[in-house]
């Protein structure tokens, strides 16, 4: 279970999920708003009433520790894996394996074994950590901690074991909530109220390598942290070492209120090296709350392709800086289609949020309430508009759900370096050659693309994208390129460097 976070050559960001049958598993909203309600509610009331807690880190964490230890909880998880291993007398070599399955009528003269060569399961064991948000005993965690989950045991700090079964679970966020099996009352701890800020003291704790119960300190190291694990990342990055075993676990500030759940580091070992990544508390807090009443999270839904504006597409979207997200595809039948959201507009707020970017907007849109009606402010041929779009429900099939396009990387090519001819379906036209020393090659057009507009207008042959290319005082022009099924705008110069 890798992510596809590879910053630099031999580095790995891994999920934080600890040991599986003696190896090690390694792997790194709702988005509907809505007052946190019983979970929240019922821990906030708990805490009140509580003497404030004075934690001077210069000196000690132990009264933080003493306070918020009960609550947090190993997660053991029995889960279902499949072995390669043969029955009977021993293993199929691995070099002999594929002829096997290919040429099954060999494998009874292998050893007398080989017909017992398909895949035999067998029980594994998981373990990550979490904690109690309640004192009816519900209990967060990590999705990958028990996404494979037969049956789950919490462990408290105390050695108190229950079973928990699993009440709901987030792929998008990394995101699971619990229920212990049991009528007790349990310690829980709050969700924090406010954002965490660069530079505030965190102190995590969880089950790293299956020791038990251990806590480290550190700072907040940034925020907005996009790993590529999901459509929503927004890590907070701490240095608090932590390890695996440690996913699910919470990381505390000194008030004793979970500002994250660790999730992921970035690592060239494995191991920490001071970097690693929480969810934040606002993030849980929302999905929490769903899955809780439904078991799953509901999100809003658009249904655009969208892309960045860089640079040069601000200058040909005449935008006096690089914001907002513009619009390069629309799904059939999508709430932005019917509202009247179309290719090229450049969508600058959504429901009174200014959209820093394309995955600020999927993360803005995602928090909405399907069925609400909210404005969307765009730019369209350079004129700002505001059109009323009536959320939908985001589709469980991805198919149907548009996502982020990435970027352009800023194309700034000083000639078109291509030879375009008439697209074989009539739509466009389809590049034909592209010269490999041009700044084109270079920048990712190639052979088989499809130019499908030139300054907001269709084109059909050379001249039309000659034509368009000439036409206007901005010092570049947008092109709708079409790669295979994506679409994207790619801002080009007018005139040769």
């Amino acid at each position: 279970m890798s992510s596809k976070f590879s910053p630099s050559r031999k580095t790995v960001l891994s999920l934080l999920a600890a040991a599986l049958m003696g190896s090690t598993l390694l792997t790194a909203s709702t988005m509907v708003p809505s007052p946190v309600k019983a979970l929240a509610d019922q821990t906030q009331t708990q805490t009140q009433a509580a003497a404030p807690l004075v934690v001077d880190p210069t000196r000690s964490f132990a009264p933080l520790v003493d306070k918020v230890m009960p609550s947090v909880v190993s997660v053991q998880v029995k889960i279902e894996e499949v072995s390669d291993t043969s029955g009977g007398q021993g293993q199929i070599p691995d070099q002999f394996r594929d002829f096997f399955n290919q040429f099954p009528q060999f494998r009874d003269q292998f050893g007398g074994n080989a017909p017992n060569m398909k895949p035999q399961r067998r029980e594994g064991m998981a373990v990550g950590s979490g904690f109690v948000i309640s004192s009816d005993g519900y209990v967060v965690t990590n999705n990958h901690v028990v996404d494979s989950a037969k049956s789950v045991t919490v462990t408290f700090s105390d050695g108190n074991e229950y079973d928990a079964t699993v009440v709901g679970k987030d792929q998008k966020t990394d995101l699971a909530l619990l229920k212990i099996k049991s009528d007790k009352t349990f310690p829980a701890v709050p969700l924090a109220s406010s954002e965490a800020k660069v530079g505030d003291w965190v102190m995590a704790v969880g089950n790293p390598f299956g020791l038990g119960g251990t806590v480290t300190a550190g700072i907040v190291s940034a925020r907005g942290r996009d790993i590529g694990s999901g459509p929503y990342d927004d890590f907070l990055q701490i240095d608090a070492s932590i390890n695996k075993g440690n996913s699910g676990g919470p990381s505390f500030n000194l008030n004793g209120e979970v500002v994250g759940v660790n999730s992921a580091i970035f690592s060239p070992s494995g191991g920490s090296v001071g970097i690693g990544f929480a969810i934040p508390a606002s993030i849980v807090r929302d999905v929490v709350d769903s899955l809780k009443s439904n078991g799953s999270v509901t999100r809003g839904w658009l249904g655009v392709q969208i892309q960045p504006v860089t640079e040069d597409l601000a200058e040909g979207l005449g935008l006096s800086k690089a914001q907002g997200a513009i619009v390069s595809d629309l799904t059939e039948n999508s709430p932005a289609l019917k509202a009247g959201i179309k290719q090229g507009d450049t969508i600058l707020k959504a429901n009174g949020k200014e959209i820093s970017d394309a995955r600020d907007l999927a993360r803005t849109i995602a928090k909405v309430k399907p069925g609400s009606e909210i404005p969307i402010d765009i730019i369209r041929n350079g004129k700002a508009e505001t059109i009323n779009v009536k959320i939908g429900t985001m589709p469980s099939d991805p198919a149907k759900m548009a996502g982020v396009t990435k970027p352009d990387d800023g194309f700034d090519l000083s000639s078109l370096g291509i030879e375009v001819a008439p697209a074989d379906d009539g739509a466009g036209v389809r590049i034909t050659q592209v010269n490999p020393d041009s700044a084109a090659a270079e920048r990712g057009l190639k052979e088989g693309d499809v130019i499908l507009e030139v300054a907001g207008k269709q084109v059909a042959n050379a001249a039309d994208v000659e034509a368009a290319v000439k036409k206007g005082d901005a010092k570049r022009v947008l092109m709708l390129v079409r790669s295979g099924d994506n679409q994207r705008y790619v801002a080009l110069p007018r005139e040769r460097s």
